[in-house]
């Protein structure tokens, strides 16, 4: 068994087009209304969209129904699929938690139940049954005040046993009027130890330089390789590493093919900045981290060696990973997968 580390993927966009349609037929008669049969709704809810904020706007599709009482039912049947079917070890889900609270309590109702929401999806993570080691990283959020986002960073500071780190979603193209803010709660985050990712040079319009500094992984970045190479030589010296993710960029309308990331994997390669291959939304896109590795090789835009690469620098770079290998390279006589990832995941 070949066992993986998942770097990017999205709480919201983790759910299968499946479980969340069954979800809505059993819970939500309103939801469940505009598609009657299964096909329909996952042709809508993994088409490509035109642009990134066209897309994004799925994402509150589940964010609504992403609740206290039912992120169990979400999450375990997200560490049942992923164990299973993409021989995760290791996984790190990222989320905003003031979405996930109800929107008619007042904002500092919803920051006080953050903490429960983080809690609730900690302890459902833990699953012996499927004994993948996981771990959170909380999204601060362009639609969201300083006030919101400060309590997020906080949070992470206070939960370490659940959160290995902090990021900013909402579009990278929706930094620009508020890159101050984001810079001061990256340095505070980093003056208390906590681990840092961002949403950076994902669109032509979301390369924010200023931000790069804070970051101990770059989400996506694929921008950097494509418009700034200039940059990848400050890149490697930070040893920042790209969290790339195939299938999102012909999803969003920001790349037309996935071949055009040969460019991104070449000029990286070259210049010594490693690479994580991720799914951000396996579920929105129906497809998971062994079919991103099987497309890049397929249409050549990797060969085998550099995917080994860059399975290796996913967990080198995991921010909660216990050990500083690949689980296949601590196997020795009888020990099984299973056996080492639930020894990191019991520690």
């Amino acid at each position: 068994m070949a066992l993986h580390a998942e770097l990017h993927r999205h709480l919201g966009g983790s759910v299968v087009p499946r479980v969340l349609w069954r979800y809505f037929q059993r819970q939500n008669q309103e939801l469940a209304n505009p598609f009657p049969e299964y096909q329909q709704f996952e042709d809508f809810y993994t088409k490509p969209r035109n642009t990134l904020e066209e897309y994004l706007e799925l994402h509150t599709l589940v964010e609504k129904v992403q609740t206290i009482e039912t992120l169990p039912y979400f999450i375990y049947r997200l560490i049942r699929g992923a164990y299973t079917f993409e021989n995760l070890a290791y996984l790190e889900l990222r989320y905003t938690p003031y979405l996930r609270t109800p929107d008619n309590l007042s904002q500092s109702e919803r920051i006080d139940l953050m903490s429960e929401i983080v809690m609730t999806v900690g302890k459902a993570t833990q699953q012996n049954e499927y004994p993948i080691v996981t771990s959170q990283i909380l999204c601060t959020h362009t639609r969201l005040p300083d006030e919101v986002n400060r309590a997020i960073v906080d949070l992470a500071i206070q939960i370490p046993q659940y959160v290995c780190a902090i990021d900013v979603a909402g579009g990278d193209n929706n930094y620009k009027e508020r890159i101050d803010e984001f810079i001061k709660l990256y340095k505070y985050a980093r003056e208390q130890g906590v681990k840092t990712t961002g949403h950076l040079y994902e669109t032509p319009n979301g390369c924010h330089p200023e931000l790069l500094p804070y970051l101990m992984r770059i989400g996506h970045g694929i921008q950097i390789p494509l418009k700034y190479p200039e940059l990848l030589k400050e890149v490697a010296s930070r040893g920042q590493c790209l969290e790339v993710c195939p299938t999102t960029y012909f999803k969003t309308g920001t790349l037309d093919d996935i071949t055009q990331l040969k460019t991104v994997f070449d000029k990286c390669f070259d210049a010594g900045v490693d690479i994580a291959i991720c799914t951000d939304n396996a579920g929105l896109h129906n497809v998971r981290l062994p079919f991103e590795y099987e497309n890049l090789l397929t249409l050549d835009v990797i060969d085998f060696r550099e995917l080994q690469a860059c399975q290796d620098a996913a967990f080198r770079h995991a921010f909660a990973w216990p050990y500083g290998k690949r689980p296949q390279e601590m196997l020795t006589g009888l020990l099984k997968p299973e056996s080492i990832v639930a020894e990191a995941f019991n520690n």
